[in-house]
């Protein structure tokens, strides 16, 4: 970033944060002045796309006109403008990101050691891999969360000071069921002694300190492949290579504790190939195999990847789609239909098409049975096969039957610009959209904490904070928070420019769920929110 264009981004800083920060109301003509000076310093010295918002701003409104701005109008209105700067000034340490990951296309690491200087380290190397790294200082959170982030592998440290790590693994072990969750534990203890009760307390393996990071993530990445199997082995069908049925309760139950703790709508499809006996009788069984592995893999390819293809039985499916009301389903299963029908298939030279039908029920609140939620959407099935065949037919929901989960956002940053990104992401984010939101910014600590926001309701609160803010550092506010009686209530996201490791082990050990570094990319901070969120009960 040039010297010219560093002046730029300052000055807009300056007087947004000023604006931002007044109690009273912004005049017209003040920011009227505002965006031509903009549109035409940012022009002069190459910084086009901010000088053409800045302009087409200024000739979106009357500059003769009276009025004074609030500051909510003022932000909503600057916005896009605001978001130009803020991706010009990270832009020269990350590119930005514009096509979304998908959350659930990553290994999700739990890593519990009260050693706040090695998780750090252990998160930053293990995420280099590729995979989502949660680290958790406090082994009763990390007990407490364990359901909700349903982790692909757990890593504990053996010696903790406020549990020991044999206790953790029993309790998780005890949450696990019989579903498969490798566990890992790291020691300095090189006695057989410690190695035996860690075996027969269920891990899966137990690796000496200090670690070779190269062998660590070899043996974590062995764990997973050893899951990804076992989880083929036992609950995918071998033909079309999509779960079986004896997956559907456990998935279920999963989906409706979603539904439960988090308001977290999701919807069944029941499919079955239309006059597939006739398939069978006409062209045979290897055919009609062909024809089912073809579905199934059409399926897999074109739904999201959280969720779930199960082989009900025979040329029946279910699809379970989380996240999802019934009209989205029924848009997601016609458009696979269209396509489907479209595909061909050939025996000696004849080739033929097939279709499918299909019923889909969203679940309610009121009846969380699996038998009877499969009953319903079955009978929009029957209902699509009366009507003809080769279509979607949806059983019908009452209005108003959701309440969406209240959740309080509080962003605290003493920089407005960083401020109005994260009210505009967490207002958008896919991640937000089953909760009722009440979104608040505060311009420091200090003024976080003389406000009765955080404690006036009996709900959760996901706090955004910056680590370094005047008059009341982040860390005291956390370590405030973390002292009150009703601190569960709070997950607390800590942002930092601090490279200081001592800062960051420090927010660890006062509570902090987690931590990233300034500048951060918006998409890997909605990620990290997201994972935290699924937390919140």
């Amino acid at each position: 970033m040039n010297k010219y264009l560093q002046t730029l981004v300052k000055n807009v800083r300056k007087q947004l944060e000023a604006w931002l920060n007044e109690q009273e109301g912004i005049h017209h003509r003040e920011l009227f002045r505002f965006l031509h000076s903009i549109s035409g310093t940012a022009e002069t010295i190459g910084f086009s796309e901010a000088g053409k918002m800045a302009r087409s701003l200024m000739e979106s409104i009357d500059e003769k006109e009276d009025k004074e701005w609030t500051k909510e109008e003022l932000q909503s209105f600057l916005f896009p403008l605001i978001s130009i700067f803020y991706h010009e000034e990270y832009s020269n340490v990350d590119e930005v990101i514009t096509k979304k990951e998908n959350l659930d296309d990553q290994k999700l690491i739990l890593l519990i050691d009260d050693d706040t200087a090695l998780l750090m380290y252990l998160k930053d190397e293990l995420e280099k891999n590729g995979w989502v790294v949660i680290a958790v200082a406090d082994s009763e959170r990390a007990i407490h969360s364990y359901y909700d982030l349903n982790p692909d592998c757990v890593i504990i440290d053996i010696h903790m000071k406020d549990k020991n790590g044999l206790e953790v693994l029993s309790h998780l072990k005890e949450q696990m069921n019989q579903h498969f969750i490798p566990t890992i534990m790291i020691s300095v203890d090189k006695s057989k002694e410690m190695r035996m009760k860690s075996y027969e307390l269920g891990a899966d393996d137990y690796i000496q300190k200090p670690l070779e990071m190269d062998e660590f993530i070899v043996r974590i990445t062995r764990q997973l492949d050893r899951k990804q199997a076992i989880d083929d082995l036992i609950l995918v069908d071998e033909l079309t290579r999509v779960y079986n049925r004896k997956y559907l309760p456990q998935v279920y139950d999963r989906l409706v504790n979603q539904l439960q703790r988090h308001y977290e709508t999701f919807s069944i499809g029941m499919l079955d190939l239309d006059h597939f006996k006739s398939v069978n009788d006409t062209y045979g069984h290897i055919i009609g195999d062909k024809v089912l592995a073809s579905f199934a893999e059409m399926l897999k390819n074109t739904l999201r990847l959280n969720d779930v293809v199960i082989r009900y039985g025979g040329e029946e499916f279910i699809v379970l789609l989380p996240d999802t009301k019934a009209d989205d389903a029924k848009l997601v299963l016609d458009r696979i239909l269209q396509d489907f029908s479209k595909q061909t298939f050939a025996k000696n030279g004849e080739s033929f098409t097939c279709t499918f039908s299909a019923g889909v029920h969203e679940v309610q609140v009121h009846e969380l049975d699996l038998t009877k939620n499969i009953e319903l959407a079955d009978s929009a099935l029957y209902e699509a096969k009366q009507a003809g065949r080769a279509q979607v037919k949806i059983v019908p929901v009452t209005e108003g039957t959701y309440l969406k989960k209240p959740v309080h956002l509080g962003i605290i940053d003493d920089d407005p610009i960083i401020r109005t990104m994260l009210e505009d992401l967490m207002s958008k984010s896919k991640f937000t959209e089953q909760f009722k939101l009440d979104i608040r910014s505060f311009k420091d600590g200090m003024e976080f904490m003389e406000s009765d926001w955080h404690t006036i309701k009996d709900e959760p609160y996901l706090i955004i904070l910056d680590g370094m803010m005047p008059r009341m550092d982040g860390l005291e506010v956390l370590q405030s928070l973390r002292k009150m009686r009703y601190q569960e209530r709070f997950t607390i996201m800590m942002l930092t420019s601090r490279k200081s490791d001592h800062d960051i082990s420090r927010a660890l050990q006062l509570g902090a769920d987690d931590y990233i570094t300034k500048p951060f990319k918006l998409l890997e901070l909605e990620t990290r929110l997201g994972h935290l969120l699924k937390r919140m009960k």
